[in-house]
């Protein structure tokens, strides 16, 4: 008995018909016909009842037919096993990832980590928003995708959290509310917002956080760049609703910029960074194992 057997069985099994299934493996009648009886005549006992117009399974056929499947997807797993290796001594590994990365995952010392234990895999790094890195890892375009974090992924996808951070309000140091505490949304919504484009991901976060309290707010700019976003609010035109290690970031790096945030009151904002990947069937374990490779350097929720 072998596994091209099972195949066979499996097929005429499901088929009910030994044209049809010789047609869907791609092989003769005949053949099937011959390596149907061979398998029989192994396992001592009919496994089908032939017709002019039909075939059924015996018994034995039933009982057979949820171990021959059960084999089969042992033998599929563990091919995809040797593959997975051969993969991670050579091939491709695609990241997708938002902008502002930085303040939470250093993304070069990931690569840089990964590189080294797998030097023969090349390495693709592209940048995107949160819709259409989830779509670049659905198409499978993508390996992994460190997007904003989102409730509800298609099913063949999982998504694991790796950062917290609350909303800050990005003001100039000279504004009336620069460096306060506890501000409640209703204390900001009269400002001139300086916002991000509506498709990412934290400026729905925003939007979302002043609908839920019933509040709106004037978006006087919009910019698609977030360091030109804080750029503008340290030189005066308006506030920005942003990460609390975004604004940190953004102050170390451009000290001489005027420029201090203010904190929300509770239950405040939090943007939440995940990285998504395509998981296994009946597990939330990744696809492939190149994104599992990378997935292990990862540090743990901040």
């Amino acid at each position: 008995m072998d596994l091209r057997q099972l195949e066979h069985f499996v097929a005429v099994a499901e088929e009910q018909h030994f044209t049809r299934a010789a047609a869907r493996l791609h092989i003769v009648q005949s053949g099937l016909s011959a390596s149907i009886r061979t398998l029989e005549d192994e396992m001592g006992t009919a496994l089908f009842e032939r017709t002019t117009r039909k075939v059924n399974l015996t018994e034995a056929g039933r009982l057979f037919l949820d171990e021959a499947r059960r084999v089969l997807s042992a033998a599929k797993v563990a091919r995809s096993v040797v593959a997975d290796m051969q993969n991670l001594q050579r091939g491709r590994l695609t990241i997708g990832a938002i902008q502002g990365l930085s303040p939470f995952i250093d993304l070069p010392k990931l690569l840089g980590d990964f590189h080294r234990q797998y030097p023969n895999i090349e390495i693709r790094l592209c940048f995107d928003e949160t819709s259409a890195l989830i779509e670049g890892v659905r198409e499978g375009r993508l390996d992994i995708a460190f997007t904003q974090f989102v409730e509800i992924l298609p099913s063949d996808l999982s998504a694991r959290m790796l950062a917290c951070d609350p909303l800050v309000l990005a003001c100039p140091s000279n504004h009336h509310l620069a460096g306060q505490q506890e501000l409640q949304l209703i204390h900001i919504m009269h400002e001139h917002f300086i916002d991000l484009p509506t498709t990412h991901g934290t400026r729905q976060l925003v939007d979302q956080s002043f609908a839920l309290a019933g509040l709106s707010r004037r978006s006087e700019y919009e910019v698609d760049d977030l360091t030109m976003q804080l750029d503008m609010v340290a030189h005066g035109l308006g506030v920005a609703l942003v990460p609390a290690l975004v604004a940190q970031s953004h102050m170390r790096n451009a000290p001489n910029m005027p420029f201090r945030p203010a904190s929300l009151a509770e239950p405040e904002p939090c943007w939440e960074l995940a990285v998504v990947f395509r998981k296994q069937l009946n597990s939330d374990l990744p696809s492939s194992a190149t994104a599992e490779a990378c997935l292990t350097l990862l540090p743990t929720l901040s």
